[in-house]
């Protein structure tokens, strides 16, 4: 175990709280879980660098960091759909649920056939995450109606856009493979 693991085994024990502070009936609820969301969103920029500045990458970790990241993002926007209630949200909420799920799946069956770099991480699925988590922290820190959430939810649809932009280009590199096999 080693300190980029902490930070991510952190980030998945951050969960259950950002849903606790989400639901207590309190004006500063909000704020907190966003910022603990905030929190936990830095944990995954921090992790990585960390592992590679460190040379500290392990298979355990390359598991645990994509894993904790869908968690967290699919919990937070689960979350503020509920709150929201309404298909301008939902819309790219499940968009960006739905390409995390293919693109796990994408990448768990590449990895099979020894292929995992013909879809590893791009500037524009940084670019991607980036924006999806400033939407969410700032979707989780302003109520419905608030101008500032409009903001988010605009910025949601950037991410949502880059969501499937991202997701053809992985589908793309992978193709000859996916073709190869039906």
């Amino acid at each position: 175990m080693n300190i980029p693991n902490i930070l991510t085994l952190a980030r998945i024990l951050l969960i259950p709280l950002l849903v606790v502070l989400f639901y207590l009936p309190f004006e500063w609820s909000l704020p907190v879980a966003a910022g603990f969301f905030g929190l936990a969103a830095s944990t995954d920029w921090l992790d990585g660098y960390l592992a590679r500045r460190w040379n500290q990458s392990t298979p355990f970790g390359a598991f645990l960091d994509p894993v904790a990241d869908k968690l967290m993002v699919a919990v937070a926007l689960a979350l503020l759909i509920e709150r929201f209630d309404t298909w301008l949200l939902t819309l790219p909420a499940l968009v960006i649920i739905g390409r995390e799920i293919v693109i796990s799946a994408l990448r768990e069956w590449m990895a099979e056939m020894g292929k995992r770099g013909a879809v590893a991480v791009s500037w524009v699925g940084k670019l991607k995450t980036t924006l999806q988590m400033v939407a969410i922290l700032v979707l989780l820190a302003y109520p419905a109606g608030h101008w500032v959430a409009h903001l988010g939810i605009a910025t949601l649809y950037g991410a949502a856009i880059l969501t499937l932009w991202s997701m053809t280009a992985y589908l793309k590199a992978a193709w000859p493979h996916l073709s190869r096999s039906m």
